[in-house]
């Protein structure tokens, strides 16, 4: 019988108290507080007090215990501070990565075709007629068998080429990213948080690439009045500082970094949310915060130059709406080449992580 059944809807229960329950959110609060976990089991421990998230027969002191015995927390027997592991620092990596990655449809990994061809490394659904230039291993004989069979009958067998087929291959290419995020103090100017979802995805990315596609690399710039690398276990204490924004010290450095990599695909993912406002001339810095400044905004422009010129395409994530600041990351974006993304926090995850993905995938012609 076709057709749909329906039936009462029966809620699973929540297991409050559980360890694992309460591990999220405390991986969940570290992003916030910047890795600093005596912070984040304060914020626990109100949060336990409002919403009664432990029971009788597991408490917050239960948790703590847990925390130090599986290796998630390490306790200063002098001072009495608590600080994370690297254990604990790989689970907020992966806590990001579920978050982020899970929300991607399927149907949102597109594929960037290409004239060149290459040997492909995953074989997908689509199949063709061979065509001189084709590797042998693309061949599927058990088809083309098949095929000979069909047109030739079993009495008289032989195998043509017309007789061939060839089974399409993705190709993956080797990539190299850098990832550059903005700390300027207006990361957290009018009650806004954007620093935080600009980390999650920066932890989130390179636990993909680690774990899905360990031969790409990964590095990460934060700029402000200047611009520096990090390492991937700094992510979960990324603070914003009093700062300017030098992107013009970003771009240069991780123009630097890029040339150094051996990999023929180069990108720059930078995230910001605001103008170029500063610019370092020998020892000093010049500033101006008011409006678009003509010099630092031509400076700003011809390193996005340079960047075309060597091939590295630039993709902004502009997690701001003023419209004077969207009309620069058009210019910007025209004078590198490419591409400009205007992005809700909520949505900047699924935005890099789709980019990252169609950039990346090229399909055998």
């Amino acid at each position: 019988m076709r057709g749909y059944g329906f039936s009462k809807y029966t809620p699973q229960q929540i297991n409050k108290g559980g360890f694992d329950e309460l591990l999220k959110l405390f991986m969940e609060l570290l992003n916030y507080t910047a890795g600093d976990a005596g912070e984040a089991l304060q914020w626990m421990n109100e949060l336990d007090k409002q919403y009664k998230l432990t029971n009788d027969k597991y408490g917050m002191g239960d948790f703590i215990d847990d925390l130090k015995n599986k290796g998630y927390l390490n306790e200063d027997q002098q001072s009495g501070e608590f600080n994370i592991t690297a254990k604990a620092e790989q689970s907020i990596r992966q806590s990001a990565l579920e978050e982020i990655f899970g929300k991607l449809k399927k149907s949102g990994k597109g594929n960037h075709r290409t004239p060149q061809s290459g040997q492909g490394d995953e074989k997908n659904s689509e199949r063709r007629e061979f065509q001189f230039g084709d590797s042998l291993d693309q061949i599927d004989m058990t088809q083309s068998v098949h095929n000979a069979q069909i047109n030739h009958g079993i009495d008289d067998f032989h195998l043509t080429e017309r007789d061939l087929e060839v089974e399409e291959m993705d190709f993956k290419t080797l990539t190299s990213t850098v990832l550059m995020i903005d700390i300027s103090h207006s990361m957290i100017l009018y009650g806004e948080d954007r620093i935080t979802p600009a980390k999650k995805v920066a932890m989130a990315l390179a636990e993909l690439i680690r774990t899905k596609y360990p031969k790409d690399t990964l590095d990460i710039v934060v700029f402000g009045n200047d611009a520096w690398p990090i390492s991937l276990k700094d992510l979960p204490y990324l603070q914003v500082g009093p700062y300017h924004t030098n992107t013009y010290a970003g771009l240069e450095l991780a123009t630097d970094i890029l040339r150094r990599r051996k990999t023929h695909n180069k990108q720059i993912f930078m995230i910001t949310d605001g103008k170029p406002t500063c610019l370092k001339e020998g020892t000093k810095y010049y500033k101006n915060s008011i409006g678009l400044d003509r010099k630092v905004v031509n400076k700003t422009l011809n390193m996005a130059a340079q960047c075309k010129r060597l091939k590295i395409p630039i993709t902004t994530f502009m997690i701001a709406k003023d419209p004077y600041l969207q009309q620069f990351v058009r210019d910007f974006t025209e004078t590198n080449g490419g591409k400009a993304f205007y992005s809700s926090l909520n949505g900047l995850g699924e935005y890099i992580f789709e980019d990252y993905i169609r950039n990346r995938r090229r399909t055998v012609r």
